[in-house]
């Protein structure tokens, strides 16, 4: 019997977990990916919002709000990348200035700090390449990027180091009440538990549903992406919106943590739960519609393009509390954006939560504090050397386009809850996130995956399960 069972290891998810941590507890993670941050969280904008744009009064503002005040120290304490960089909402047309206005109202209601209009002149001098027709803007300087891979890892890792269990690969197939809370049943077997958090995405609805006769709905809202490469990074210093419409803050153009720039999402709702798939219509908006903010934008530069879904709720709101009709199951529902800035801000909510439904004991033990991964180029020259000297691995270059050395990639995998696939390697060091996409590295990799593992090369897989690299005949048929 678990005191919690948490459904998702997204940020939400890890979030809770992270938060639960410090209490004594017996906790457990189920999760039907091969890792972390395999759903919403790994495809996203990486954007840290200010918490102008959620409704006066809602559970989104107030989350919103207070994730972005906790967002600095969880990633000073669990040090994942993070940068205020400030935000910048566009203007175009005299007649919707008053749109302008009334955001910058709403986000001061919300208790957003140092909101401002900016006209022409003092905008071209923060941002030279904004469009020409741009008339004014609103300025949020509490608004930042964040590497969304880095932070869910973070949390998760030092979960895990403060005693959540995790378990990958497990799909949940039904939950039903029984006397002193739930039994879980997963394709590996079942698990008791008293409680059971709902992080669950875009899966989120399914679960509850099996729980609650108040129903809800979750609608897979997908948004498309284009990556540009490293030297795009500088075209745009803050985050650049348009207003907001009906499907949200329409196409962003933003520099990311690590120096590229990104553009994106588009917003279509979808049916399929599991529909990530790029098409050439989504990538044309984006082409069209991110040069009508920023002009001389070097579409030539992307390097990438992806699909991320968003988990709409139809009233736009985060749904975070225990089913009325299912005493200790607690929904992180319609956590999409702001859910990333959110996170820090639903995990304290969660906890609070279900410490006053346990009363636990604090956990002794907890270490606030976590350590990344060691990156050879944010050290000195003569620090560098001595690394390498000591540590000859962290010398040899495996992603060349991202400079990462095979001592970073043997860190990733034996760290705590250790990469295990390509993508999870590319999550934690960005080994094939570069120009090359992985065309130089991906075989090296593979072979340092099978080395650690003491397996062959051909059971290495892109993203777990059925995703193997390597196909061909066995040696009978040889």
């Amino acid at each position: 019997m678990y005191d919690v069972i948490i459904i998702g290891a997204g940020v939400s998810g890890t979030a809770c977990a992270r938060e639960l941590s410090r209490l004594d507890l017996k906790i457990l993670v189920l999760e039907k990916e091969e890792d972390v941050c395999c759903g919403t969280s790994k495809a996203n904008s990486g954007i840290v919002h200010a918490g102008y744009d959620a409704v006066s009064g809602s559970l989104m503002a107030q989350l919103n709000v207070r994730g972005n005040e906790l967002m600095e120290e969880w990633a000073k304490e669990l040090d994942f990348p993070f940068k205020r960089t400030g935000s910048l909402v566009v203007c175009r047309r005299e007649e919707d200035m008053p749109l302008l206005w009334e955001l910058k109202e709403r986000g001061e209601k919300n208790g957003v700090k140092g909101l401002e209009i900016i006209e022409e002149k003092e905008l071209k001098e923060m941002e030279e390449n904004l469009s020409c027709e741009v008339i004014a803007a609103l300025y949020a300087p509490t608004a930042g990027i964040v590497c969304p891979f880095g932070m869910n890892i973070a949390m998760a890792e030092n979960a895990y180091t403060n005693g959540v269990e995790f378990q990958f690969d497990t799909l949940v197939t039904k939950i039903e009440k029984i006397e002193k809370g739930y039994r879980i049943d997963t394709e590996k077997g079942s698990f008791k538990t008293k409680y059971v958090v709902n992080a669950a995405g875009v899966y989120a609805d399914i679960f509850h549903n099996m729980v609650s006769e108040k129903k809800i709905e979750i609608t897979p809202r997908k948004g498309e992406y284009c990556l540009l490469d490293k030297k795009a990074g500088n075209h745009v210093n803050k985050v650049i919106f348009s207003l907001p419409g009906k499907l949200g803050k329409g196409i962003l153009v933003t520099p990311t943590v690590h120096g590229n720039l990104l553009l994106g999402p588009t917003a279509a709702d979808i049916e399929e739960k599991e529909g990530i798939n790029t098409t050439e219509e989504g990538l044309k908006e984006i082409r069209e519609k991110a040069g009508l903010n920023v002009k001389n934008l070097p579409l030539g530069q992307v390097i990438t393009s992806f699909a991320g879904l968003r988990a709409h709720e139809k009233g736009h709101e985060f749904i975070i509390k225990e089913a009325e009709d299912a005493k200790g199951f607690i929904d992180c529902a319609g956590i999409e954006s702001p859910g990333l800035t959110s996170a820090p801000a639903i995990g304290e909510l969660v906890a609070k939560m279900i410490k006053e439904g346990l009363n636990p004991k604090e956990n002794k033990k907890f270490e606030g504090r976590r350590k990344g991964i060691l990156f050879p180029h944010k050290l000195t020259k003569e620090e560098r050397k001595q690394l390498i000297k000591e540590h000859p691995e962290y010398g040899n270059i495996i992603c060349r386009c991202e400079m990462i050395s095979q001592g970073e990639i043997l860190d990733a995998i034996h760290r705590p809850l250790g990469a295990k696939s390509l993508d999870g390697i590319k999550r934690r060091v960005r080994a094939g996130f570069g120009r090359c996409q992985g065309g130089f590295c991906t075989p090296k990799i593979m072979e340092i995956l099978a080395t650690e593992y003491g397996t062959e090369e051909n059971t290495i897989t892109k993203m777990g399960k059925e995703s193997i690299l390597i196909m061909g005949r066995n040696k009978d048929q040889l």
